[in-house]
């Protein structure tokens, strides 16, 4: 043995062996730190792995044959002794050890505690999850609004589970039908792991395939294949779930006995129509909000005990009013009914009284919508719906700072949230910050959403972009108000923005819209006048009537721009009649401002 030994070390297998180690491992290193930067797939990392362990015997055998000389390379039985550089190669590879292996330790840390890390430069926690939108592996492919509600519901229940973070719907579903690298993904939403799958539903059967994969490396932790019926989903998604949970290491809230994922209905046609009218809701198609309407409609009528289906039409009908016409009235009638029979039957919802906030918030009403904000953030504070509901009612009832608290912890979990991106990122303009702003609103704009332009004019203003800054606030136009003439978005974006001329057309076609006596007044005409210098006019024609979207214009008071406004003698009355002075008295003078006396209220 002591024999074989020496003869290792004479004929440098050993340091041929440790030199091929440390470059494999180095190799390795930059692959995996290099690789998702260019989007290559992690099984381009797999074999790297798998080729340097196949070498590495054959580099062995290679190293005990043969043996570099002055000549060149030769077998070692043909080498003289006296033409051996066995002694200086030898010292040589010594220090390309060395060296290959200083390399690959600083790799290592680097990778460990530098590139791991998030914005902030803390790693993603190993209790940490991000489920991507299942693919329709359906016959006919039509079943996408089914394998979407189906990630969607285990999204909900994972978020449930004790000491999990699960990265927000929307950021999750931002990577739906592209082919990113799981370490990107996982670096994006500082996630540990990803639970990726399939659906196929043919009649009333369907198959679920699930995979929970670690993002680091892409090892696939579990995976499992599940079969049921339509009655069955419930089941499947509880035995999906506890799965996940146990393999993370994570409990219930609460009683660990109890079910994660609860069974919503019994009635397969009423879920599958709560999944359509949910799809429309997420993606917030105005144009077909009327039919989420009647999906949900129809799927209380298969089953009126079906909670989250009333729950559903309450935040549809909530919001319903500033994306397309439809009977105010009726609307209102129909989220207070619903929010009220959804609680009844689920007394943990947190969505019903989220959209009760909403309406009230519509209607003015933002005392009392107020308190149903609260009131669903006791219950469920990861309704990511309602908590954006709540942020945006902060700001616009005047407390920016505490609306913005909570917009930052709504992007901590999904930072692909588009509008919450838009809110943060005007906020940060309107503060000066134009780096942060312009970052956020890049990503709002990326992420699709259609008036994004809103804040990207404000990063345009700022840099003297002028002709940028009008194409971006026409198009943010156009998409806030549909019913606008077709030449009125560009005209008031070049009034705002442009010359004196510019200004003037604008405000004569301000004078015949109003002449013309809309049952709705514009949101966007009423920003217009306040970016235009017309501050009285905009209160005059506001405070007593309806405009098409509030939000467009109150979210402007309590910038610099909106001082105009809080500075006039007559918005004392304003408040009052607006219904800013009652939640004030509630709940304290916002910021900038001061309480004279009951319901009146001097700002700067």
């Amino acid at each position: 043995m002591r024999t074989f030994v020496s003869e290792l070390r004479r004929r440098n297998v050993v340091r041929a062996g440790a030199f091929y180690a440390a470059s494999a491992w180095l190799l390795v290193q930059v692959a995996t730190q290099v690789f998702p930067f260019f989007n290559v797939p992690n099984w381009a990392v797999r074999w790297i792995v798998i080729a340097a362990i196949v070498g590495f015997p054959f580099l062995l055998a290679f190293a005990w044959f043969y043996e570099i000389t002055p000549q060149g390379l030769k077998r070692e039985s043909d080498v003289d002794p006296a033409e051996s550089i066995r002694s200086r190669t030898g010292k040589k590879l010594d220090r390309w050890i060395i060296a290959v292996m200083a390399v690959a330790i600083v790799m290592l840390l680097t990778n460990q505690f530098v590139l791991r890390g998030d914005g902030s430069g803390a790693g993603a926690s190993d209790k940490s999850i991000a489920v991507l939108p299942f693919t329709d592996l359906s016959p006919g492919h039509d079943q996408e609004y089914f394998s979407d509600g189906m990630a969607e519901e285990l999204l909900n229940a994972l978020a449930k589970l004790k000491d999990l973070k699960v990265a927000g719907r929307t950021s999750s579903f931002a990577f739906k039908g592209r082919n990113d690298d799981l370490r990107a993904i996982g670096k994006a939403l500082n996630v540990a792991h990803v639970l990726e799958g399939s659906l196929r539903k043919q009649g009333d059967k369907v198959r679920i395939t699930a995979q929970l994969i670690q993002v680091s490396d892409g090892f696939h932790l579990w995976s499992e294949t599940y079969d049921g019926d339509l009655s069955d989903v419930f089941a499947l998604q509880e035995r999906i779930a506890r799965a996940i949970a146990d393999k993370l290491e994570v409990v219930m809230k609460g009683d660990a006995q109890q079910r994660i994922v609860p069974i919503a209905t019994t009635n397969p046609e009423a879920y599958a129509l709560y999944l359509q009218a949910t799809g429309i809701f997420n993606r917030r198609e105005g144009p077909r909000f009327p039919d989420a309407i009647a999906q949900l409609q129809q799927a209380i009528v298969l089953d009126p005990k079906f909670a989250r289906a009333h729950s559903r039409l309450a935040a549809v009908l909530a919001i319903a009013p500033t994306y397309v016409v439809l009977d105010r009235t009726a609307a209102t009638a129909g989220v207070e009914e619903h929010a009220r029979i959804a609680s009844e039957l689920d007394p943990a919802l947190a969505e019903p009284y989220g959209a009760l906030g909403q309406s009230l918030g519509l209607r003015r009403r933002f005392a009392e919508g107020r308190g149903a904000f609260e009131h669903a953030m006791e219950l469920d504070d990861s309704d990511t719906t309602s908590a954006f509901w709540f942020a945006s009612d902060l700001v616009i009832t005047g407390y920016r700072s505490k609306g913005n608290v909570l917009i930052d912890r709504l992007l901590a979990t999904d930072p692909m949230l588009p509008t919450a991106l838009l809110w943060r990122g005007m906020s940060y303009a309107y503060d000066g910050d134009i780096a942060n702003a312009e970052r956020l609103l890049k990503r709002a704009a990326d992420a699709k959403l259609v008036f994004a332009g809103l804040g990207l004019s404000l990063v345009a203003e700022t840099r003297h972009q002028q002709t940028e800054a009008i194409t971006q606030l026409a198009t943010a136009f156009r998409s806030l108000d549909t019913a606008l003439p077709q030449q009125y978005p560009d005209v008031l974006a070049r009034g705002i923005l442009g010359d004196e001329q510019a200004r003037a057309t604008a405000l004569t076609m301000i004078d015949d819209y109003l002449v013309s006596k809309p049952e709705l007044i514009s949101g966007v005409v009423a920003y217009s006048l306040i970016r235009m210098g017309e501050p009285a006019r905009a209160v005059a024609i506001i405070q007593d009537r309806p405009t098409s979207n509030d939000a467009v214009f109150m979210a402007l008071l309590w910038s610099p721009y909106g001082r105009a406004v809080r500075i006039l003698p007559q918005f004392p009355e304003f408040a009052r009649r607006f219904g800013l002075a009652d939640v004030w008295d509630k709940y304290g003078a916002p910021e900038g401002c001061r309480r004279v006396a009951v319901r009146d209220y001097v700002c700067e």
